[in-house]
């Protein structure tokens, strides 16, 4: 893997992760604040699998 894929990697997961924060922390903790939590980390980072690693 190239570095700039793992770049990409690292500073989309930062963003995310940061975010997942802030709503743990500012949001009521519900099933949908879960569902919400899981379906965007899907979102973000199965495309990015499915173009880079699995090729």
């Amino acid at each position: 893997m190239k570095a700039s894929v793992i770049l990409r990697f690292a500073i989309l997961g930062c963003l995310w992760l940061a975010m997942v924060i802030y709503i743990l922390l500012h949001a009521r903790l519900d099933f949908f604040t879960i569902f919400a939590i899981i379906a965007s980390g899907i979102i973000v980072f199965v495309p990015l699998y499915k173009k880079y690693i699995r090729k």
